[in-house]
């Protein structure tokens, strides 16, 4: 499944559609030039098994290493995907780490 993107000035998302419904979505906003907020990870019932949510989660560090900006990870699985996989780490905000 192809994972687009979509942002304006404030916030934007990762996401998964299909006939032009969200099926699965990674919101963001922005604090500042330097830092992305993941907000929350919405996943359809018909894509939980599927893993789309480690590839939006990825989809997100991928472009905070583009961009060389940080992430700020309040959603609860953004965080723990995050922290526990090595290469995703060094996009965390140093504070962020336990």
């Amino acid at each position: 499944m192809e994972i687009k993107h979509r942002e304006n000035a404030h916030k934007g998302s990762f996401y998964v559609e299909e006939n032009n419904t969200v099926l699965a979505e990674l919101s963001y906003s922005f604090a500042g030039a330097d830092k992305l907020i993941l907000d929350q990870t919405n996943v359809s019932a018909k894509l939980k098994t599927n893993n789309i949510a480690n590839s939006l989660v990825e989809a997100a560090v991928n472009y905070s290493k583009a961009k060389n900006i940080r992430i700020v990870p309040l959603c609860p699985f953004a965080k723990d995907l995050i922290e526990n996989t090595p290469e995703f780490r060094e996009v965390l905000i140093k504070k962020d780490l336990h």
